[in-house]
């Protein structure tokens, strides 16, 4: 964040710079002012004299050239209606889009849009449900947004990002939970893949028919690894420079989008809503977020992963407790230092570990999947069974609410197959035959809560989870 200081200062220069070349354009077009309700337009340079709107779709069609550049001159104030779009397509890209306004810029809720807007001596308001793929600019005038989703564009000659190196988990990769020093607990139906294990104390509450790994219930020599390659984790997590400080770890999460970096926040953490963590096409991009404090979930809080990003390349580094509430998906391996795992609670989905350095570890009725990391946890990599059990079906969306379609990513392994679903007293509700690579499971017999579901095939149980219905 920068407030009056040399990077602001710059940025000012260049943008009055970028302001100049973009008014120094020969338009090539001259629309009407309305824009939008279904029009298609290709590169060039579109010169609109008056007030401008846009309302519901507008294309921006490249050709199939990345290089294709559209410019508007607008010379007057930019309006949008509610859930109006600009749209790219044939290779068009938000780094080649620009909006020269010479007047207020008002988008609607609900608006994506996609572009540079620079507003000259004029203010730029944007709403709830508001998307930006590009920036928001102004020469003079303030700039208010309020509940939006805003990235800068990639592309056009902007840098690939890895982020840092990813710490070597070693011995702990093979957990899904481990306290190196402290109890590990369980109660409810928990569903783990990998192991679980303390290093100083017990393990108690799970059910070896549903963890696809090794449980430790006391002490032996894989948790002593465990411990001591989660150290060596933690300590050079904790030794990586951060990038970017995140100013407000109370407002965490609330559609925030996250690429490939190490991030910092100064204190506890309250995670509200929705993390987006965007790898922006890169597979290899690694995420590090580091909380000098302790963290809480909201209720139905998710980290969701976008444009690549994986879960075995996001680690959360945490000074102090982890509460994660009830019906939760969270993403990544979770290294907790001198602070209780103390509440990953009903209903949550962690794509990752919950590790921690010193502090007792409880679940509640969880599922968990420790995703495979090549070259740390020998064992978990020769887990066969572990890949076909999360490669055989795929549910989208969970949680839903109507609806949720189910997919068969291998048709090879599933000839004929029975998909079984429960409450959460075991009792069997609803049985589904899977005989095709797209199957619809409607909710309209079952109430909101949380459910179980195996997958049958040849009379053996291929792969097992929860599916949470919202409505």
């Amino acid at each position: 964040m920068h407030d009056g200081d040399a990077a602001s200062i710059q940025c000012a220069a260049d943008l009055l710079i970028a302001y100049n070349q973009l008014a120094s354009t020969t338009p090539t077009f001259f629309p009407e002012p309305l824009l939008g309700n279904g029009q298609t337009l290709f590169a060039g340079v579109y010169s609109i004299s008056s007030a401008t709107t846009l309302n519901l779709d507008l294309t921006l069609d490249a050709e199939g050239d990345p290089g294709a550049v559209f410019i508007f001159l607008i010379g007057a104030p930019l309006s949008t209606n509610a859930d109006s779009k600009i749209k790219l397509v044939n290779e068009a890209l938000a780094c080649n889009v620009f909006w020269q306004v010479e007047g207020m810029v008002s988008m609607a809720s609900g608006t994506s849009m996609k572009g540079t807007i620079i507003a000259h001596n004029a203010a730029i308001e944007m709403n709830t449900g508001d998307t930006l793929e590009g920036r928001a600019l102004s020469i003079s005038g303030a700039i208010t947004i309020d509940g939006i989703l805003a990235y800068t564009p990639i592309g056009c000659g902007s840098p690939v990002l890895f982020g840092p190196t990813a710490p070597v988990l070693g011995a702990a990769a093979c957990y899904a939970i481990f306290s190196s020093d402290g109890a590990v607990s369980n109660s409810g139906i928990t569903s783990l893949t990998g192991d679980v294990g303390t290093n100083v104390g017990s393990a108690t509450g799970y059910d070896p028919l549903l963890v696809n790994g090794t449980i430790h219930p006391i002490p032996d020599g894989s948790t002593a690894q465990c411990a001591a390659d989660l150290l060596v984790a933690y300590n050079y997590i904790n030794a990586l420079p951060y990038d970017i400080e995140l100013l407000y770890p109370a407002q965490f999460g609330n559609s925030l989008v996250l690429t490939p970096h190490t991030y910092l926040m100064g204190g506890a953490a309250t995670f509200t809503d929705t993390l987006y963590l965007n790898a922006q096409g890169n597979a290899d991009a690694v995420f590090v977020i580091q909380i000098n404090g302790a963290i809480t979930t909201s209720t139905y809080s998710i980290v969701k992963l976008i444009n690549g990003a994986q879960s075995k390349n996001v680690y959360w580094k945490i000074e102090g407790a982890v509460t994660i509430n009830n019906y939760s998906t969270f993403c990544g391996t979770i290294i907790c230092n001198n602070g209780a795992l103390g509440a990953i609670n009903t209903g949550v989905m962690l794509d990752g570990r919950a590790l921690t350095t010193n502090g007792a570890l409880t679940t509640t009725a969880i599922d968990a999947v420790a995703t495979m990391i090549p070259d740390n946890c020998e064992s978990l990599i020769n887990v066969q069974s572990h890949d076909a059990m999360i490669d055989a079906i795929t549910f989208y969306p969970n949680p839903f609410s109507n609806s949720t379609t189910i997919f068969v990513n291998d048709v090879s392994q599933i000839l004929t197959s029975e998909l079984k679903i429960y409450n959460v007293m075991g009792v069997e509700i609803m049985n589904i035959p899977i005989t095709q690579e797209i199957t619809t499971l409607e909710s309209v017999n079952l109430t909101s809560g949380l459910y179980f579901y195996k997958l049958i095939s040849n009379s053996k149980t291929i792969q097992s989870g929860k599916l949470v219905i919202q409505k």
